[in-house]
């Protein structure tokens, strides 16, 4: 797919396919296209994604729109990961949708600047793009994502804090029954694994993104 074109209604000219491509239709305090598009190329070279990346920093009504439209959730999301279509696959890697509006909500909650977590989430859209997948690879995703953050100075990441959270969820809920126990364990094997790069025993605890 091409993104922007699917937003944009303009065709997708050669040279788009061939460089990244960064548009923030909301405003980002202290982020430029410029300084995105640069961190996207460091983001792609250490995560070894080859090809253009076009990345779209917009609204959560138009990320509830693709979200709808192409995954059948009727509801928005902080970021989405579109690989190319066959044709378009020559020299572009796909696309990263990013919701301004939650991201800036992420990043007060999480005492980070808004800035940083649009990075967060496009580095968790390139690994998409790279061919990892959190929900079915028992965490080597999460160990992959932690590895990159640390390398390009990025704060706590976007699976490991939604595990975490979960965690902390199960932990106060579940004192006293088994079943959550059981879950709560599993998920703490899942961050300890993302932690040293141990492979973790298998549960089906994934975040949900």
């Amino acid at each position: 797919m091409a993104l922007l074109f699917v937003l944009d209604s303009k065709p997708l000219t050669t040279e788009d396919t061939e460089r990244d491509v960064v548009i923030l239709r909301k405003r980002v305090p202290g982020l430029s296209e410029a300084a995105l598009a640069k961190f996207v190329r460091r983001a792609s070279h250490a995560a070894r994604l080859r090809g253009a990346v076009n990345v779209l920093v917009t609204s959560s009504r138009e990320l509830l729109a693709l979200n709808s439209r192409f995954r059948g959730k009727d509801k928005p999301t902080d970021v989405l990961s579109f690989p190319p279509v066959l044709g378009l696959a020559d020299g572009f890697a796909g696309d990263v949708a990013i919701s301004a509006e939650i991201a800036a909500q992420n990043a007060r909650g999480l005492g980070h600047s808004a800035a940083e977590e649009i990075k967060i989430l496009a580095l968790h859209g390139i690994l998409h793009l790279a061919g990892y997948d959190h929900e079915r690879d028992c965490g080597e995703m999460a160990r992959r994502e932690q590895r990159l953050r640390s390398s390009l100075g990025l704060p706590v990441g976007l699976i490991e804090r939604n595990e975490e959270a979960e965690a902390r969820s199960l932990e106060r809920r579940g004192r006293g029954e088994n079943p959550l126990r059981a879950q709560r364990k599993g998920r703490a094997a899942y961050l300890r694994s993302a932690r040293t790069g141990q492979s973790p025993v298998p549960t089906q605890a994934r975040a949900s993104r």
